[in-house]
Protein backbone atom coordinates (compact mmCIF):
# COMPACT_ATOMS: atom_id res chain seq x y z
CA UNK A 1 0.00 0.00 0.00
CA UNK A 2 1.35 3.41 -0.92
CA UNK A 3 1.05 6.54 1.10
CA UNK A 4 -2.18 8.53 0.65
CA UNK A 5 -1.37 12.22 0.73
CA UNK A 6 -3.79 14.91 1.75
CA UNK A 7 -5.25 16.44 -1.38
CA UNK A 8 -6.45 19.79 -0.08
CA UNK A 9 -4.62 22.91 -1.11
CA UNK A 10 -2.59 24.96 1.34
CA UNK A 11 -3.49 28.64 1.28
CA UNK A 12 -0.63 30.96 2.19
CA UNK A 13 -1.39 34.15 4.08
CA UNK A 14 -0.20 37.59 3.05
CA UNK A 15 2.40 37.31 5.83
CA UNK A 16 3.61 33.97 4.42
CA UNK A 17 4.03 35.44 0.95
CA UNK A 18 5.75 38.53 2.34
CA UNK A 19 8.19 36.34 4.28
CA UNK A 20 9.06 34.43 1.12
CA UNK A 21 9.48 37.64 -0.85
CA UNK A 22 11.78 39.10 1.84
CA UNK A 23 13.79 36.05 2.86
CA UNK A 24 13.61 33.74 -0.16
CA UNK A 25 12.21 30.82 1.80
CA UNK A 26 9.12 29.80 3.76
CA UNK A 27 8.61 26.96 6.26
CA UNK A 28 5.34 25.10 5.91
CA UNK A 29 3.06 23.45 8.44
CA UNK A 30 3.05 19.63 8.28
CA UNK A 31 2.37 18.38 4.76
CA UNK A 32 2.27 14.71 5.79
CA UNK A 33 1.33 12.80 8.93
CA UNK A 34 3.30 10.28 11.00
CA UNK A 35 2.04 7.24 9.08
CA UNK A 36 3.02 8.83 5.78
CA UNK A 37 6.42 9.76 7.22
CA UNK A 38 6.97 6.13 8.25
CA UNK A 39 6.11 4.93 4.75
CA UNK A 40 8.42 7.48 3.16
CA UNK A 41 11.25 6.39 5.45
CA UNK A 42 10.64 2.83 4.29
CA UNK A 43 10.73 4.11 0.70
CA UNK A 44 14.18 5.57 1.46
CA UNK A 45 15.41 2.17 2.60
CA UNK A 46 14.05 0.52 -0.55
CA UNK A 47 15.74 3.06 -2.82
CA UNK A 48 19.15 2.53 -1.19
CA UNK A 49 18.70 -1.25 -1.37
CA UNK A 50 17.94 -1.04 -5.10
CA UNK A 51 14.45 -2.44 -4.48
CA UNK A 52 12.73 -0.48 -7.26
CA UNK A 53 9.13 -0.29 -8.41
CA UNK A 54 9.33 -1.21 -12.06
CA UNK A 55 12.41 -2.53 -13.82
CA UNK A 56 14.21 0.75 -14.51
CA UNK A 57 16.72 2.99 -12.80
CA UNK A 58 17.08 6.40 -11.19
CA UNK A 59 18.46 9.28 -13.23
CA UNK A 60 22.03 8.19 -12.43
CA UNK A 61 22.02 4.38 -12.80
CA UNK A 62 24.21 2.53 -10.34
CA UNK A 63 24.28 5.36 -7.79
CA UNK A 64 22.39 3.27 -5.23
CA UNK A 65 24.34 0.06 -5.87
CA UNK A 66 27.85 1.06 -4.86
CA UNK A 67 29.64 0.46 -1.59
CA UNK A 68 28.83 3.43 0.61
CA UNK A 69 31.23 5.69 2.42
CA UNK A 70 29.53 5.55 5.84
CA UNK A 71 30.09 9.29 6.38
CA UNK A 72 29.19 10.57 2.90
CA UNK A 73 25.95 12.09 1.63
CA UNK A 74 23.83 9.74 -0.46
CA UNK A 75 21.67 11.36 -3.15
CA UNK A 76 19.69 10.15 -6.11
CA UNK A 77 17.74 12.25 -8.59
CA UNK A 78 14.32 11.27 -9.90
CA UNK A 79 13.43 8.82 -7.20
CA UNK A 80 9.89 9.15 -8.59
CA UNK A 81 11.01 6.94 -11.48
CA UNK A 82 11.54 3.97 -9.17
CA UNK A 83 9.32 4.43 -6.10
CA UNK A 84 5.58 5.08 -6.11
CA UNK A 85 5.56 6.50 -2.58
CA UNK A 86 8.14 9.14 -3.50
CA UNK A 87 6.13 9.90 -6.64
CA UNK A 88 2.91 10.39 -4.65
CA UNK A 89 4.64 12.99 -2.50
CA UNK A 90 6.53 15.02 -5.09
CA UNK A 91 3.52 15.45 -7.42
CA UNK A 92 0.94 15.90 -4.64
CA UNK A 93 -1.47 18.82 -4.37
CA UNK A 94 0.06 19.55 -0.97
CA UNK A 95 3.34 20.44 -2.70
CA UNK A 96 1.83 21.88 -5.87
CA UNK A 97 -0.53 24.31 -4.16
CA UNK A 98 2.35 25.99 -2.32
CA UNK A 99 4.50 26.05 -5.45
CA UNK A 100 1.77 27.76 -7.48
CA UNK A 101 1.41 30.53 -4.93
CA UNK A 102 5.12 31.13 -4.42
CA UNK A 103 5.93 31.17 -8.14
CA UNK A 104 2.69 33.04 -8.94
CA UNK A 105 1.70 30.69 -11.73
CA UNK A 106 -1.37 28.66 -12.62
CA UNK A 107 0.33 25.30 -13.02
CA UNK A 108 3.52 23.69 -11.71
CA UNK A 109 5.68 20.91 -13.11
CA UNK A 110 8.38 18.81 -11.47
CA UNK A 111 11.88 19.74 -12.65
CA UNK A 112 13.24 16.73 -10.80
CA UNK A 113 13.25 15.25 -7.31
CA UNK A 114 15.96 14.07 -4.95
CA UNK A 115 16.12 11.43 -2.25
CA UNK A 116 18.82 12.53 0.22
CA UNK A 117 20.37 10.58 3.10
CA UNK A 118 22.79 12.37 5.43
CA UNK A 119 24.48 9.85 7.74
CA UNK A 120 25.84 10.60 11.21
CA UNK A 121 29.39 11.88 10.73
CA UNK A 122 30.98 10.90 14.04
CA UNK A 123 34.47 12.43 13.94
CA UNK A 124 34.59 12.66 10.14
CA UNK A 125 34.96 16.44 10.05
CA UNK A 126 33.37 18.16 7.07
CA UNK A 127 32.36 14.95 5.27
CA UNK A 128 28.65 15.53 5.96
CA UNK A 129 28.59 19.17 4.88
CA UNK A 130 26.64 20.48 1.90
CA UNK A 131 28.24 23.60 0.49
CA UNK A 132 26.61 27.00 0.18
CA UNK A 133 25.03 26.98 -3.28
CA UNK A 134 22.16 28.19 -5.45
CA UNK A 135 19.99 25.52 -7.02
CA UNK A 136 19.73 27.65 -10.15
CA UNK A 137 23.51 27.46 -10.40
CA UNK A 138 22.88 23.95 -11.76
CA UNK A 139 19.80 24.84 -13.81
CA UNK A 140 21.03 27.26 -16.46
CA UNK A 141 19.33 25.08 -19.07
CA UNK A 142 16.00 26.50 -17.85
CA UNK A 143 14.91 29.91 -19.17
CA UNK A 144 13.73 31.14 -15.76
CA UNK A 145 15.10 31.43 -12.25
CA UNK A 146 11.56 31.59 -10.84
CA UNK A 147 11.86 28.05 -9.48
CA UNK A 148 11.14 26.65 -6.03
CA UNK A 149 12.53 23.75 -4.02
CA UNK A 150 10.46 21.92 -1.43
CA UNK A 151 12.78 20.25 1.13
CA UNK A 152 10.62 17.82 3.16
CA UNK A 153 11.90 16.51 6.50
CA UNK A 154 11.23 12.90 7.49
CA UNK A 155 12.27 13.48 11.12
CA UNK A 156 12.56 16.48 13.41
CA UNK A 157 15.41 18.40 11.84
CA UNK A 158 17.69 21.03 13.37
CA UNK A 159 21.37 21.96 13.38
CA UNK A 160 22.33 18.94 15.49
CA UNK A 161 21.42 16.51 12.71
CA UNK A 162 22.65 18.64 9.83
CA UNK A 163 19.52 20.62 9.07
CA UNK A 164 19.49 23.04 6.18
CA UNK A 165 20.56 26.67 6.65
CA UNK A 166 19.37 29.44 4.34
CA UNK A 167 20.95 32.82 3.67
CA UNK A 168 17.90 35.04 4.06
CA UNK A 169 17.49 37.57 1.27
CA UNK A 170 20.20 36.09 -0.95
CA UNK A 171 17.68 35.31 -3.72
CA UNK A 172 17.80 39.04 -4.50
CA UNK A 173 21.49 38.86 -5.44
CA UNK A 174 20.74 37.31 -8.84
CA UNK A 175 22.34 34.24 -10.37
CA UNK A 176 25.97 34.11 -9.23
CA UNK A 177 28.66 32.62 -11.46
CA UNK A 178 29.98 29.24 -10.24
CA UNK A 179 27.35 28.91 -7.50
CA UNK A 180 26.93 25.20 -8.27
CA UNK A 181 28.89 24.26 -5.14
CA UNK A 182 26.65 21.64 -3.46
CA UNK A 183 29.58 19.20 -3.15
CA UNK A 184 32.14 21.75 -1.87
CA UNK A 185 32.21 20.94 1.84
CA UNK A 186 34.34 23.93 2.89
CA UNK A 187 31.55 26.12 4.27
CA UNK A 188 33.97 28.71 5.62
CA UNK A 189 35.76 28.99 2.30
CA UNK A 190 32.46 29.42 0.48
CA UNK A 191 31.44 32.08 3.00
CA UNK A 192 34.59 33.99 2.08
CA UNK A 193 33.72 33.57 -1.61
CA UNK A 194 30.12 34.78 -1.41
CA UNK A 195 29.67 36.94 1.71
CA UNK A 196 30.64 40.17 -0.08
CA UNK A 197 27.50 39.88 -2.21
CA UNK A 198 25.20 41.18 0.54
CA UNK A 199 24.20 40.86 4.16
CA UNK A 200 24.97 37.28 5.24
CA UNK A 201 21.96 36.25 7.36
CA UNK A 202 22.53 32.57 8.08
CA UNK A 203 19.19 31.23 9.35
CA UNK A 204 18.60 27.60 10.39
CA UNK A 205 15.52 25.85 9.00
CA UNK A 206 14.13 24.14 12.09
CA UNK A 207 11.60 21.63 10.80
CA UNK A 208 9.32 19.27 12.73
CA UNK A 209 8.91 15.95 10.93
CA UNK A 210 6.59 16.27 7.95
CA UNK A 211 7.17 20.00 7.43
CA UNK A 212 8.96 21.49 4.46
CA UNK A 213 11.19 24.43 3.68
CA UNK A 214 10.24 26.00 0.34
CA UNK A 215 13.10 28.09 -1.00
CA UNK A 216 13.67 30.16 -4.13
CA UNK A 217 16.03 28.74 -6.75
CA UNK A 218 18.41 31.68 -6.17
CA UNK A 219 18.45 31.44 -2.36
CA UNK A 220 21.87 30.34 -1.08
CA UNK A 221 21.63 27.40 1.30
CA UNK A 222 23.77 24.62 2.70
CA UNK A 223 24.18 22.49 5.82
CA UNK A 224 26.68 21.31 8.37
CA UNK A 225 27.41 17.83 9.71
CA UNK A 226 24.92 15.44 11.25
CA UNK A 227 26.29 15.08 14.77
CA UNK A 228 23.37 12.96 15.98
CA UNK A 229 23.30 9.16 16.08
CA UNK A 230 20.65 8.74 13.37
CA UNK A 231 20.64 9.51 9.65
CA UNK A 232 18.85 12.63 8.42
CA UNK A 233 16.36 11.71 5.69
CA UNK A 234 14.61 14.05 3.27
CA UNK A 235 12.66 14.09 0.04
CA UNK A 236 13.15 17.09 -2.21
CA UNK A 237 10.88 18.32 -5.02
CA UNK A 238 12.31 20.91 -7.42
CA UNK A 239 9.46 22.82 -9.07
CA UNK A 240 9.14 25.02 -12.17
CA UNK A 241 6.27 27.00 -13.69
CA UNK A 242 4.51 25.22 -16.54
CA UNK A 243 5.90 26.67 -19.76
CA UNK A 244 9.54 26.69 -18.65
CA UNK A 245 11.69 26.19 -21.74
CA UNK A 246 15.23 25.36 -22.81
CA UNK A 247 17.49 28.41 -22.59
CA UNK A 248 20.25 27.04 -24.82
CA UNK A 249 22.87 27.51 -22.10
CA UNK A 250 25.95 25.40 -22.67
CA UNK A 251 25.99 24.07 -19.09
CA UNK A 252 25.02 20.38 -19.18
CA UNK A 253 21.93 19.22 -17.35
CA UNK A 254 20.45 15.75 -17.91
CA UNK A 255 16.94 17.18 -18.25
CA UNK A 256 17.90 18.54 -21.67
CA UNK A 257 18.27 14.94 -22.87
CA UNK A 258 14.55 14.42 -22.29
CA UNK A 259 13.77 17.06 -24.94
CA UNK A 260 14.95 14.61 -27.59
CA UNK A 261 17.56 14.92 -30.35
CA UNK A 262 18.76 18.37 -31.37
CA UNK A 263 16.44 20.45 -29.17
CA UNK A 264 16.11 24.11 -30.07
CA UNK A 265 16.10 27.11 -27.77
CA UNK A 266 12.57 27.70 -26.50
CA UNK A 267 11.50 24.06 -26.51
CA UNK A 268 9.38 23.50 -23.42
CA UNK A 269 10.06 21.04 -20.63
CA UNK A 270 6.45 19.86 -20.84
CA UNK A 271 6.58 16.08 -21.16
CA UNK A 272 4.09 14.64 -18.67
CA UNK A 273 6.30 11.55 -18.41
CA UNK A 274 9.53 13.32 -17.43
CA UNK A 275 8.14 16.59 -16.03
CA UNK A 276 4.75 15.72 -14.52
CA UNK A 277 2.24 18.33 -13.39
CA UNK A 278 2.38 18.74 -9.61
CA UNK A 279 -1.02 18.83 -7.94
CA UNK A 280 -4.30 19.61 -9.62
Amino acid sequence: MTVTLREQSFTLTDDDLARYETDGYWISPPLIDKDQIAELRQAHNRVWAGDFDGDGFTQHPGSTKDEYDPHAIRKVDNGFWVNTVVRDLVISEAVGSVGRQLMQCDRVRLWHDQVIYKPPTGDAGNSGNIGWHQDCGYWKAADTTNMVTAWIALQDTNLSNGGMRSIAGSHKWGLIEDSNTFFDQDLEGLYEKYSHLGEWRDEPCILPAGCASFHHGLCFHGSGPNTSHQPRLSIVAHLMPDGTAFSGADQFHPNVLYLGPMPSVGKKFDSDEYFPVVGR
